[in-house]
């Protein structure tokens, strides 16, 4: 079979470029993969791609580059939805480099990795292929334009996977989409291969973007409280963003200099969690939560805020990880004093994450969207009565109201 991926620009960092990586390699083992790469900003991938996965650029932006030239770099996009929070990054050349790939792709199955990228396979991508939708973030993070928009391209499309059961649910509820299946199929991390540490580092570890729905700042305000029972130990931030210098502020006001570090990013980062005790989220919200899977590949407890949608379907509440309400940072750093005291426990929590995060791995993966490509080929005839049914019906209720 022969799987194409789109993808915004693979040669950049990100969740979603890197699952979408731990995906195709699991996948190139028993078929064709091919990504493609909307935009190319420099001369190689940052994330090591399989030798059995052919990348596909689309449009070079590097500025002396041929594409960078082309008069319809400056023009806007027409295909590329509006909405799209990438609106302003897509233009006419993009347009007309996707139109042109798709008119003669081949491929078997054609899967999408964002909203926008998602309207041009419905658009322009072959009917003889599976067109599937991958969502990474969640449906009620997308404006009421974006969703309006998408609601009428996506029901050329054969499936739409969100990353959670709850994410799934709302699209269900919320976009009517008929003949299309919509599912749920987690994102998939590898296992990084590196041994139980013995030791017991003094360090709590979150990672991500430093934007203010991360709620940094509120970790930091619950390690003061840490810190002032247990001095000894440390927390470590990696990452990068636009809320770094505020963070910085903040940790400089609480004296926690010598205590509290903004590590920069580091990718992957498994290595910088495995030299960890605890990793720590108090995200406000997540449309899945890849560094807490990550942390539990590298059998280290996770404590996470209960925020839509995703720590809830990834940590089971005492048994391989904790989870607290929301905005609370006295309940986290309660949580974490009582992950601290009880190492024994922490250890146990640990091996539980670790064992618990297998079925995250991109072989089990690979096979629940194996299955899904079985089931929408041969649902294909079905699904397409579906459409049509739906399709005549609104046409008479268009009629009536006339």
């Amino acid at each position: 079979m022969k799987i194409t991926f789109l993808i915004h620009n693979v040669y950049g960092i990100g969740g979603t470029i890197r699952t979408t990586l731990n995906l195709a390699t699991a996948l190139a083992s028993r078929h064709e993969v091919t990504v493609v790469s909307m935009l190319r900003h420099r001369a190689r991938p940052r994330f090591a791609v399989d030798p059995r996965i052919v990348v596909v650029p689309l449009v070079d932006i590097r500025p002396d580059s041929a594409d960078a030239a082309d008069p319809l770099m400056h023009e806007p996009a027409r295909v590329f939805p509006t909405a799209e929070k990438r609106y302003k990054q897509y233009n006419r050349l993009t347009d007309q480099r996707v139109e042109q790939y798709l008119s003669t792709c081949d491929a078997d199955v054609i899967i999408g990795t964002r909203p926008g990228i998602n309207v041009y396979l419905a658009r322009l991508g072959p009917a003889r292929a599976l067109r599937i939708a991958q969502e990474h973030l969640t449906h009620d993070a997308h404006s009421k334009k974006l969703r309006t928009q998408l609601a009428h391209w996506y029901r050329d499309l054969d499936a739409v996977v969100t990353t959670t059961k709850a994410d799934t649910i709302a699209y269900q509820a919320k976009m009517r989409l008929p003949g299309v299946h919509i599912l749920a199929i987690p994102n998939s991390v590898p296992d990084p291969t590196l041994p139980p540490t013995r030791e017991t580092p003094k360090v709590i570890a979150a990672a991500g973007r430093l934007v203010r729905g991360k709620r940094f700042d509120l970790l930091i305000e619950a390690f003061t409280q840490v810190a002032a029972t247990y001095p000894d130990w440390t927390l470590r931030i990696y990452g990068t963003g636009t809320d770094q210098q505020r963070l910085q502020q903040f940790i400089d006001q609480h004296d926690l200099r010598q205590q509290a570090q903004l590590m920069g990013a580091v990718s992957p980062i498994e290595a910088e969690f495995a030299k960890a005790s605890i990793v720590a989220s108090a995200s406000d919200a997540e449309s899945f939560g890849m560094t807490l899977v990550e942390a539990m590949r590298c059998g280290v407890p996770v404590v996470a805020t209960d925020c839509p949608l995703g720590p809830a379907e990834i940590i089971d509440d005492g048994v391989d990880g904790r989870l607290v309400p929301m905005r609370d940072p006295q309940a986290l750093a309660s949580a974490l004093c009582d992950l601290i005291a009880d190492e024994p426990g922490r250890r146990r929590m640990g091996q539980a994450a670790r064992h618990a995060a297998e079925r995250f791995d991109p072989a089990h993966v690979a096979r629940t969207y194996e299955e899904l490509f079985a089931g929408l080929v041969a649902t294909r005839r079905s699904r397409t009565w579906q459409r049509r049914k739906a399709h005549w019906r609104s046409r008479a209720r268009w009629a009536l109201r006339r």
